[in-house]
C-alpha cells in the first residue's frame, strides 16, 4: 500500500507540474516567435532585399516579419508611461498568433496607418478607451544627434496614435509592448528603410531547428544572435525545471520512506522462515541463492505496488482532465498533463529503489544467520 500510494502520488504531482509548467509557458508562447534573431552588437542591424530572399528560401521557415521596437514615452489625459514602442510589418500576423488570438477588444492595426494596440495592462493604467479622437495618445521619442537642447521639438518627435486594439495576454506583457506599423516605427525612431532591430521566424510543422539557425548566421554572416524559445525565456524556463526537479525529489523521498516498510517487512519475513532457509541451506542450496529468493519477492512487490499506483494516479489524471473536477477558479480548472514521461519516469523510480531496498534486505540472509 505504501508503494501504491508513493507511486500514484509522484504521478499526479508530476502530472499536475506538467500542467501548471505548459499553461505558464502558454502565455510566453502565444506572444514569443520560434526563433528571433537580434544583432550581437547595438540595437539594430540592416537587412538587405537578397538576404530577405535567402531567408524566404530556407527549408522549414514558414514566415519570417520584420520588427523595430524601443523604449519611448506615452501621454494620454494627463498621464505618462514609459514603454516599449514595436513596429512590426504585414507579415506579423501570419508569423505570430497575437494578432488573430489575444485580441481582447477591437482590431488588429492596419499597415500603413498610425494606428496602434496597446496591452490591456497599458489601457488600464493610462485610462485609454480606443477610436478617442478627441484626446490624442501622444508618443515621444527621443531625437538622435547633439547639442544643446533648446525647445521641446529639438529634443523629442512627437505625434499622435490612434489606438484601435487592446491585446491580452499576461500580466508581464500586457504592459510592456505597443505595437504600431514598422514604416511609423522607421520614422519615429530615425532609421533607415532597411533598418530593423529583430527578425521574428515561424517554422514550419516538424522543422529542423538546428539546420535553419546554421542558414541564418550564414545568411547574416555569424553577426547575429539567433535565439528559441526556450533562450528568450531562459530565466522561466530554468524555474518551471528547477520546480519539477525539487518536487520530484521530495515526493522521491517520500517513496524511500515507504521502501523502508518493505526493507523491514521482507527482514522480518527472512527471520520467520530462517527454519525453512536452514533447511535449504542444509540440502545444499547456496547462500547467494537464498537472497535471489527475497530479492525478487521484493522486487515483484515493487513492481506490481508500482504499476497499481500507475493505475490509479493515470485515473485520476485522466477524470481531471475530462471532467475539471478540480478548479482554481470558477472558470479555471488545475491543468494537469498525462505524459508518457511522467509514466517512465515514476516506473523507473519505483522499480530502481525497490530492487535496491530489496538488495539492502535480502542481504541479511548470510551463513552467520543460519547457523
Amino acid at each position: 500500500m505504501g508503494i501504491i500510494v508513493g507511486a500514484m502520488a509522484l504521478f499526479v504531482v508530476l502530472s499536475v507540474f506538467s500542467g501548471l509548467r505548459d499553461f505558464s509557458l502558454s502565455f510566453s508562447n502565444d506572444f514569443d516567435p520560434d526563433l528571433k534573431v537580434n544583432p550581437s552588437a547595438g540595437k539594430y542591424f540592416f537587412i538587405t532585399p537578397q538576404q530577405e530572399k535567402e531567408i524566404a528560401s530556407i527549408e522549414g521557415i514558414a514566415s519570417y516579419s520584420k520588427v523595430a521596437e524601443e523604449r519611448v514615452l506615452f501621454f494620454f489625459k494627463g498621464k505618462e508611461m514609459v514603454t516599449y514602442l514595436k513596429g512590426v510589418d504585414a507579415n506579423f500576423t501570419r508569423t505570430n498568433i497575437l494578432a488573430k488570438n489575444n485580441i481582447f477588444n477591437g482590431q488588429w492595426l492596419k499597415p500603413e496607418t498610425y494606428q496602434v494596440v496597446v496591452g490591456y495592462g497599458i489601457s488600464d493604467k493610462l485610462s485609454l478607451g480606443l477610436f478617442d479622437f478627441n484626446n490624442p495618445f501622444e508618443v515621444y521619442v527621443p531625437r538622435k544627434g547633439k547639442g544643446v537642447i533648446q525647445s521641446e521639438e529639438e529634443a523629442f518627435i512627437k505625434t499622435n496614435l490612434i489606438p484601435v486594439g487592446i491585446y491580452a495576454i499576461s500580466e508581464d506583457l500586457d504592459g510592456k509592448y505597443v505595437f504600431c506599423d514598422l514604416a511609423l516605427a522607421r520614422e519615429l525612431l530615425e532609421l533607415k528603410p532597411n533598418q530593423i532591430s529583430g527578425l521574428e521566424i515561424k517554422e514550419k510543422p516538424n522543422a529542423d531547428e538546428t539546420v535553419i539557425v546554421e542558414k541564418l548566421n550564414t545568411v547574416f554572416n555569424n553577426k547575429v544572435t539567433i535565439k528559441n524559445r526556450a533562450q528568450q525565456n531562459a530565466t522561466l524556463y530554468k524555474m518551471l525545471n528547477t520546480e519539477n526537479i525539487a518536487v520530484y525529489l521530495i515526493f522521491t523521498l517520500v517513496i524511500v520512506i515507504a521502501l523502508f516498510n518493505l526493507i523491514g517487512a521482507l527482514i522480518m519475513m527472512i527471520l520467520d522462515k530462517k527454519s525453512n532457509l536452514k533447511t535449504l541451506f542444509n540440502l545444499g542450496s547456496e547462500i547467494k541463492d537464498l537472497k535471489k529468493i527475497f530479492l525478487l519477492q521484493g522486487s515483484l512487490l515493487s513492481v506490481l505496488g508500482g504499476i497499481a499506483g500507475l493505475l490509479l494516479g493515470i485515473i485520476i489524471v485522466v477524470i481531471q482532465q475530462q471532467f475539471k473536477l478540480v478548479m482554481i477558479t470558477d472558470t479555471l480548472a488545475y491543468p494537469v498533463v498525462f505524459s508518457i514521461q511522467n509514466v517512465l519516469i515514476v516506473l523507473a523510480t519505483i522499480v530502481l529503489l525497490g530492487i535496491i531496498s530489496s538488495w539492502i534486505a535480502s542481504s541479511r540472509v548470510s551463513k552467520k544467520l543460519l547457523d
